[in-house]
């Protein structure tokens, strides 16, 4: 009995699955710590003027005027003068009418989780004062 106490292969099982724990645990809560990314909206649309606003720098893009709120335009693009050549111009519409419509979808899909979220608050608050009428009818 005392050679199984200090039994080297034994102390060394036991560290080992203690450390095993240790690293399971770890990287659980790396795993499911980080914050999911927002889910963006599904591109009806397939084309290659996307690819042309990507490689603008990310820093000049999104611009926060305020903690929670991101500017989705630059402004630049906004105040920029139209091409005078008639294709360069028809491209810069095209694109800016992409970029319109992305903000319209956008736009529907974030009034649309609001309006699910206020149902799912009324229907919470539903819950609760029937949980608390519960509890006031139980002895």
């Amino acid at each position: 009995m005392l050679n199984q106490r200090n039994s080297p292969k034994l102390l060394v099982g036991i560290a080992g699955g203690l450390v095993l724990l240790i690293v399971l645990f770890l990287a659980y809560q790396w795993l499911f710590s980080s914050n999911p990314q927002p889910v963006k909206a599904p591109e009806t649309a397939v084309s290659t003027k996307p690819a042309v606003i990507a490689e603008q720098p990310a820093a000049e893009s999104f611009i926060a005027t305020d903690p929670d709120t991101i500017q989705l335009v630059n402004e630049d693009l906004l105040n920029a003068a139209v091409p005078q050549d008639q294709s360069l111009a028809k491209e810069e519409v095209a694109k800016l009418e992409d970029i319109q419509t992305q903000l319209n979808d956008q736009q529907q899909m974030l009034s649309t989780q609001h309006s699910q979220a206020d149902e799912l608050i009324r229907l919470k608050e539903e819950q609760i004062q029937l949980l608390e009428a519960q509890l006031k009818a139980a002895p």
